[in-house]
Protein backbone atom coordinates (compact mmCIF):
# COMPACT_ATOMS: atom_id res chain seq x y z
CA UNK A 1 0.00 0.00 0.00
CA UNK A 2 1.31 3.48 -0.85
CA UNK A 3 1.34 6.33 1.65
CA UNK A 4 -0.22 9.67 0.35
CA UNK A 5 -0.17 12.86 2.18
CA UNK A 6 -2.42 15.87 0.77
CA UNK A 7 -1.96 19.11 -0.18
CA UNK A 8 -2.61 20.56 2.73
CA UNK A 9 -0.69 18.81 4.82
CA UNK A 10 2.71 18.95 2.32
CA UNK A 11 2.24 22.78 2.46
CA UNK A 12 2.49 22.69 6.00
CA UNK A 13 6.16 20.39 6.15
CA UNK A 14 7.70 22.61 3.65
CA UNK A 15 6.66 25.93 5.63
CA UNK A 16 8.21 23.96 8.48
CA UNK A 17 11.48 22.95 6.74
CA UNK A 18 10.88 19.57 7.04
CA UNK A 19 13.80 17.55 4.79
CA UNK A 20 11.13 16.64 2.13
CA UNK A 21 12.07 16.25 -1.39
CA UNK A 22 9.58 16.59 -4.06
CA UNK A 23 9.60 14.93 -7.02
CA UNK A 24 7.74 15.82 -10.52
CA UNK A 25 7.36 13.03 -12.43
CA UNK A 26 5.36 14.76 -15.31
CA UNK A 27 6.50 15.25 -18.88
CA UNK A 28 8.44 18.36 -19.66
CA UNK A 29 5.46 19.35 -21.68
CA UNK A 30 2.98 19.19 -18.09
CA UNK A 31 6.41 20.81 -16.39
CA UNK A 32 5.92 23.75 -18.86
CA UNK A 33 2.77 24.56 -17.71
CA UNK A 34 4.28 24.88 -14.08
CA UNK A 35 5.26 23.23 -10.97
CA UNK A 36 5.58 23.32 -7.48
CA UNK A 37 8.70 25.09 -6.39
CA UNK A 38 12.22 23.25 -6.42
CA UNK A 39 10.23 19.73 -7.30
CA UNK A 40 13.04 17.62 -8.89
CA UNK A 41 11.99 17.00 -12.38
CA UNK A 42 12.04 13.57 -13.25
CA UNK A 43 9.59 12.13 -15.72
CA UNK A 44 7.99 8.73 -15.24
CA UNK A 45 9.89 6.85 -17.67
CA UNK A 46 13.55 7.60 -16.30
CA UNK A 47 12.89 6.87 -12.77
CA UNK A 48 14.58 3.45 -13.81
CA UNK A 49 17.50 4.64 -14.64
CA UNK A 50 17.86 7.72 -12.45
CA UNK A 51 16.48 6.49 -9.06
CA UNK A 52 19.82 6.93 -7.56
CA UNK A 53 19.06 10.79 -7.77
CA UNK A 54 16.02 10.12 -5.19
CA UNK A 55 17.11 9.36 -1.82
CA UNK A 56 16.79 6.73 0.38
CA UNK A 57 17.20 8.35 3.70
CA UNK A 58 14.68 11.54 3.35
CA UNK A 59 11.00 11.73 2.46
CA UNK A 60 10.07 11.84 -0.93
CA UNK A 61 7.14 13.19 -2.38
CA UNK A 62 6.11 11.73 -5.87
CA UNK A 63 3.61 14.27 -8.05
CA UNK A 64 2.02 14.12 -10.96
CA UNK A 65 -1.07 16.03 -12.56
CA UNK A 66 -4.04 13.62 -10.84
CA UNK A 67 -2.25 11.68 -8.50
CA UNK A 68 -2.55 8.19 -10.53
CA UNK A 69 0.85 7.92 -12.65
CA UNK A 70 2.67 9.19 -9.27
CA UNK A 71 0.80 6.55 -7.19
CA UNK A 72 2.32 3.79 -9.10
CA UNK A 73 5.36 5.11 -9.46
CA UNK A 74 5.36 5.31 -5.22
CA UNK A 75 4.33 1.82 -5.75
CA UNK A 76 7.29 1.07 -8.02
CA UNK A 77 10.11 2.89 -5.69
CA UNK A 78 8.59 0.63 -2.80
CA UNK A 79 9.38 -2.72 -4.38
CA UNK A 80 12.91 -1.19 -4.89
CA UNK A 81 13.07 -0.59 -1.01
CA UNK A 82 12.11 2.73 -0.95
CA UNK A 83 10.25 3.02 2.52
CA UNK A 84 9.35 6.90 2.37
CA UNK A 85 7.93 7.70 -0.60
CA UNK A 86 4.60 9.26 -0.52
CA UNK A 87 2.41 9.97 -3.20
CA UNK A 88 0.51 13.23 -3.39
CA UNK A 89 -2.96 12.98 -3.52
CA UNK A 90 -4.56 14.39 -6.33
CA UNK A 91 -1.45 16.02 -7.59
CA UNK A 92 -0.66 19.37 -8.93
CA UNK A 93 -4.17 19.33 -9.53
CA UNK A 94 -5.44 19.48 -5.90
CA UNK A 95 -2.00 21.81 -4.65
CA UNK A 96 -3.49 24.60 -7.27
CA UNK A 97 -6.93 23.80 -6.53
CA UNK A 98 -6.00 25.00 -2.75
CA UNK A 99 -4.55 28.25 -4.06
CA UNK A 100 -0.91 26.66 -3.08
CA UNK A 101 2.44 27.98 -5.26
CA UNK A 102 3.09 26.88 -8.55
CA UNK A 103 6.22 28.56 -10.37
CA UNK A 104 7.62 28.17 -13.79
CA UNK A 105 10.35 25.35 -14.54
CA UNK A 106 14.01 26.57 -14.84
CA UNK A 107 15.46 26.72 -17.77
Amino acid sequence: MVNEIDSESLSQRLADTEDVLLVDIRTPAEIAQGMIPDALQLPMHLIPIRMSEIPKDRDVVIYCRSGARSYQACAYLMQQGYGRVLNLRGGIIAWARHGLPIVAPEG
